[in-house]
Parts: C-alpha cells; structure tokens; sequence
C-alpha cells in the first residue's frame, strides 16, 4: 500500500506541474479522506481535554485509561465486534473508577491515588494479555489495537467520532470554567461551593472518551502522542487560557496531519511520525521557553 504512493513520489511527481498534484492523488483515496477527517476531529478533542488534563496533573490516570482501552478493544474482537464500542466502554468504565478514588493533595493521599492506579493499569493489562491469547484473529489486527492504524478507518467510525467529540465538546464547553477554577485551586473552589468531586468525574469521563477516540488513530500506546505533547507544548508558550488552548489544537491538527500524509508515503506506523513530531513541536517550545526566560533575565538587570 505505501510502496506505490513512494513510487509515484521519486518517480511521477518530479514530471508534474506542482507538489499538489501528489497531494490530490492523496486526497483522491477515501480511506485517507476519512482518515484526515477522523484524525482532525480526534486531535481537536484530545488537544482541548488534553490542556485540562496536563493543567490539572493527572497525566497519569490519562495514561491508565490509555492501557484499559487496550484490553477493552481486544475484547471487543474477541466477542467479534467492532473494537469502538469495545475502547469506549472500557475507559469510561476506568475513568468511572479512579473517579471514585478520593482526590487529595496530601503526599499520603496522593501516594495513594497513585497506587490505586497503578493497579487498575496493571490489571487491564494482565487481562489485555490474555484476550490476545484467547484471539485467533490475524497478527496485524493486534499491532493496530497497540501502535494504531489509519487505513482502515470506516465513513461510520467517522461519523461516531464526530458525534462524540460534539458532544463531549458541549459539555466541556458547559462546565469549562467552573472546571478551570477547580483545577487550578480546588480548595478555594469548594469552599465556594463549586461541585469539585462532580466536575472530577465529569472530567475523567471526558478524558476517558478523548482517549477512546485517540487510539482509533494511534493504538493504546501512543495515545499520548495527541493527548499530552501538544497541551504541554502549548502551556510552556503560553498561560493564557484560551491562547494555550488554541494552541494545543493547532499543534494536534498539525502533528496529525503530518504523520498521517508521512505515513502514507512512507513505509512506517503512523504513530512513529505522530509521537516523533509532537516530540519534536515540544522540545521546540522548550527552547522557546529558555530563550524568553534569558531574554527577560536580561531586560531585569
């Protein structure tokens, strides 16, 4: 599939009249149409839910829910299904769980939390393992479930995701800045009277279906490629909210664009060109970063 689309590229598009003409035979597929479609909505979601998530240091419960929707696409195959269903109800079923799990600041609480966690990961994991086993499915169908695939995301799929992201779009759009206040102090939001372990779970569930979403594109273990890197590379550029929020979504849409159309050319995962460019965007803000704080540095003395 992806020797042909080279082939054209060394040999075909230096006789054509521009580098669009390679671009619209891309586009002339439908299975890169869906999955650039797909790929925008899926970014535009976890770039949003992802700012909260880095915002609100709970990277590592967005990571538990990457590995539970592991198990639950595998069992979604195993059954015979399709492997939508089968993310979706496993992370939201986990982020139901560490929802109930009592949030505190507390180094003890805190370590407890974790631990709790740390549990459920390894758990899913340990039931991920033997669903594989249990499936008699062909090798490849197991690699999409872990590093991702975009060829063979459906028009339906598609429809789904955008139907989920709307939704899931509304309701953070209902409950961002009550969500935004509680994130950044949670005790001064519920004395209050903010509904701080509501908005928590409201938003892990939020959180669980962005990453259901996300490794419809880049499998279970690279579902942080679109969830965590642009959202941190925006933060370190910016502390404006709705700047670093606007941010993180172009940074999504465009690390997704590039490592879909890299991967269509090239023959490597997709979520290799995902996770190296979002890599590469964040050590850039990095550098930015370091530059303004030695420019300001400079202008205070």
């Amino acid at each position: 599939m992806t020797s042909v689309p080279l082939l054209h590229l060394l040999v075909v598009a230096p006789h054509s009249s521009a580098p669009w003409s390679s671009f619209a035979t891309l586009l002339s597929y439908r299975f890169m149409v869906n999955a650039l479609v797909a790929g925008t909505i899926v970014a535009i979601l976890s770039a949003i839910v992802g700012w909260y998530m880095v915002l609100r240091r709970q990277t590592f419960a967005g990571h538990t829910l990457a590995v539970v929707g592991f198990p639950g696409a595998a069992g979604a195959a195993l059954l015979g299904l399709s492997v939508t269903p089968g993310y979706l109800f496993a992370c939201v079923a986990a982020a139901l769980a560490i929802g109930a799990i009592p949030r505190t600041r507390t180094g003890a609480g805190r370590a407890t939390e974790s631990a709790i966690i740390g549990t459920i990961q390894a758990f899913a994991l340990a039931c991920g393992v033997l669903f594989i086993n249990l499936y008699h499915g062909f090798l490849d169908g197991v690699t999409a479930l872990l590093f991702g695939s975009f060829l063979g995301i459906t028009s339906s799929q598609v429809i789904t995701l955008g139907v989920i992201t709307a939704a899931c779009l509304l309701v953070l759009g209902t409950l961002g800045r009550p969500l935004l206040f509680a994130s950044i102090d949670g005790d001064v939001a519920s004395a209050r009277g903010l509904p701080v372990r509501v908005l928590n779970i409201a938003f892990l569930v939020l959180l669980g279906l962005a990453v259901a979403e996300v490794s419809e594109i880049t499998g279970s273990l690279l579902v942080f490629a679109l969830l965590v890197m642009p959202a941190a590379a925006a933060q370190r550029l910016t502390n404006r909210a709705a700047t670093g929020l606007a941010l993180s979504v172009a940074i999504a849409v465009g690390v997704t664009w590039s490592g879909l159309i890299a991967a269509y050319y090239l023959a490597y995962p997709v979520g290799f060109y995902l996770t190296s460019a979002g890599f590469f965007v964040y050590l850039a803000a990095i550098l930015i970063e370091r530059k303004r704080g030695r420019a300001g540095r400079r202008d205070t003395r």
